[in-house]
């Protein structure tokens, strides 16, 4: 497994935990505003900063589209 993936794997279920919701229902979510393969590309970003960082980003791109920052 890529590191890319272990990291996106750490990331869904952390998120998961955040929002206290089932990784299931958060990657369909995902999947539904089509935001997985960003989320996912934007490994280089999100595993070097706090994790509150990358929540903090998903959450605008669910919310607005686009990236918090």
């Amino acid at each position: 497994m890529s590191a890319e993936m272990s990291f996106f794997i750490y990331l869904l279920e952390q998120y998961a935990m955040y929002r206290k919701a089932k990784t299931s229902d958060i990657l369909r979510e995902w999947d539904q505003k089509q935001v997985t393969q960003t989320i996912f590309d934007n490994y280089w970003g999100y595993h070097t900063e706090r994790i509150e960082n990358a929540f903090q980003d998903i959450d605008s791109r669910l919310q607005t589209g686009k990236s918090a920052w």
